[in-house]
């Protein structure tokens, strides 16, 4: 079965989400993912149908057949398209969903201040990983 390809809309202002994107690119192998800033010129919340700020309060994520997923949904569907299967069947536990997602909404609200811990160490790290491969 042929994975349908996916669109991540992310928040470009992250240091954290950043790194998450890079780590992605560098494992779309398949070219099933793609990925845009919503607070670039790039992200229309019209042809989405979610706001810019929807977007920064939760993950959000557009199939190319037009079917929008949000939350750690959008998680386990890029691992999968990532080539990362553990984490992706991590991601996809109904019996972890309860967890899952209180911790993202709260990565979500807070993922600012995370991020500046946090963030600029993931960003090298990835970086650095990156160069090493490229």
């Amino acid at each position: 079965m042929m994975m349908k390809k996916l669109t991540m809309y992310y928040d470009g202002l992250c240091p954290l989400c950043q790194a998450e994107i890079l780590f992605l690119s560098g494992r779309n192998w398949a070219g099933l993912l793609s990925f845009v800033d919503v607070n670039s010129m790039q992200y229309s919340a019209d042809t989405v149908g979610v706001s810019c700020q929807q977007a920064l309060d939760s993950m959000y994520a557009l199939y190319d057949d037009g079917e929008l997923i949000n939350g750690v949904d959008v998680f386990s569907a890029a691992y999968e398209r990532a080539n990362l299967p553990k984490l992706a069947w991590l991601f996809s536990r109904p019996s972890l969903r309860p967890v899952l997602t209180s911790g993202y909404r709260f990565f979500a609200k807070n993922r600012h201040t995370i991020s500046s811990i946090l963030g600029p160490t993931a960003l090298r790290l990835v970086r650095a990983i990156s160069k090493q491969k490229g």
